[in-house]
């Protein structure tokens, strides 16, 4: 079981790794997170379980993270959870029009979003090994 202190850094750890690795995921195949996005976009069934998903993780991250003010990874984790809550809320409510949204802003920058998002994963990754 993990110490009170640690929960922050393995959730940093393990959403680094996601990062990381859907990042590496686009650069291999690039215009997969296009595709996917037009996917959720044309699927009721998709875009309805994505925000019960998104809205899971979210409030398990926020409730599972202890909240403590002196620490900022915990309020980091903390906000990230809330703002999962609140991703997986509107993708419930405005699904279709939000997706719509995420994919003109992808556009035909995709290398660059994958390329923000494994930049984040490391930060992530090497934030939760410097806490451990």
């Amino acid at each position: 079981m993990a110490e009170t202190t640690d929960i922050s850094a393995w959730i940093a750890l393990f959403s680094g790794l996601y990062a990381l690795a859907a990042a590496v995921g686009e650069l291999r195949a690039p215009g997969s997170w296009a595709a996917m996005l037009d996917g959720f976009e044309n699927s009721e069934a998709l875009r309805f379980l994505t925000g019960v998903v998104v809205l899971s993780l979210g409030a398990a991250i926020y409730l599972v993270n202890p909240w403590q003010p002196g620490d900022w990874l915990s309020i980091v984790i903390s906000v990230m959870g809330g703002g999962m809550v609140l991703e997986g809320l509107v993708i419930l409510a405005f699904g279709r029009p939000f997706l719509h949204f995420a994919s003109a802003m992808m556009g035909a920058v995709n290398r660059m979003w994958a390329l923000f998002a494994a930049g984040l994963g490391i930060v992530l990754i090497c934030v939760a090994m410097l806490r451990f």
